[in-house]
């Protein structure tokens, strides 16, 4: 996992980080945490952060929310972005800890601040719902175009979506369709069923009714409600020959079989 590369190194030799990293990724968790353990009790924000996020997903050790928040709550009081994220999903869910969404946000802009994808693309969210914090669909732009570059295919679906609807830009479709596109390479399913909508209506993209398929296709299987809705007029326009081609593009997530 990346962000265990921002491991500090304070007092502590490097062969021991690199182990907890390795075992960690090998999912050796218990090995992690008695290496990671020594520095967090030192004050290293980012092996708090990494026990916070053990206790919070049972990793390792029992599941223990609120043990997860206090590791998470030093871990953001240290000033690392992944554990001030961490800690405002949890204040966000009321997951640990008392429901606090004002106190979320907070977080998760100082988190997004400092660089941290996951961040930016959940402060981009909020900013285009504006149910908690004013909508400010400009920018949420900012920060999906900051979390798309990260490669979350998520905010690269939302950049897609400010297009599509002209929320805060000019209406360009082709714009629109481009992100869908990158999103849905980058495997988020409610692009691949966004983009297999342009497809399927020649919007902003060339039509393409067997591609368009085909993405629908993953989208739905990712979990995407996008394509019910397109998934019967994809279907309408195409031979069974060519439903099978778009199924089997589809199983097998040929890469060059799209365009």
């Amino acid at each position: 996992m990346g962000w265990l590369d921002s491991l500090i190194r304070r007092d502590k030799p490097a062969d021991d980080l690199a182990r907890a990293d390795q075992a960690f990724a090998s999912g050796n968790f218990d090995v992690a945490l008695a290496l990671w353990e020594p520095l967090a009790r030192a004050g290293v924000a980012s092996a708090q952060s990494n026990i916070g996020a053990c206790f919070a997903e049972g990793l390792g050790v029992e599941k223990d929310p609120e043990l997860a928040v206090r590791w998470l709550s030093l871990a953001a009081e240290g000033g690392d972005p992944v554990g001030e994220r961490s800690l405002a999903m949890a204040l966000f869910k009321g997951i640990g800890i008392a429901a606090n969404a004002q106190r979320a946000v907070d977080l998760f802009r100082r988190a997004a601040e400092q660089g941290d994808g996951p961040a930016q693309d959940m402060l981009s969210w909020l900013l285009l719902e504006g149910d908690v914090i004013a909508a400010d669909p400009e920018e949420s732009r900012r920060w999906a175009l900051a979390a798309a570059a990260k490669g979350i295919g998520a905010a690269m679906n939302r950049l897609g979506m400010i297009y599509h609807n002209a929320l805060g830009v000019e209406r360009d479709a082709a714009i629109a369709a481009d992100w869908w596109r990158q999103g849905a390479a980058a495997g988020d399913a409610d692009a691949q069923s966004m983009y297999g909508a342009a497809l399927h209506l020649g919007r902003g993209v060339d039509k393409d009714s067997v591609a368009a398929l085909a993405w629908l296709l993953l989208g739905r299987r990712g979990g995407s409600i996008l394509a019910a809705a397109f998934i019967p007029q994809a279907l309408a326009v195409l031979s069974p020959d060519e439903v099978l081609d778009a199924r089997r593009r589809a199983l097998e997530k040929t890469p060059d079989s799209f365009p």
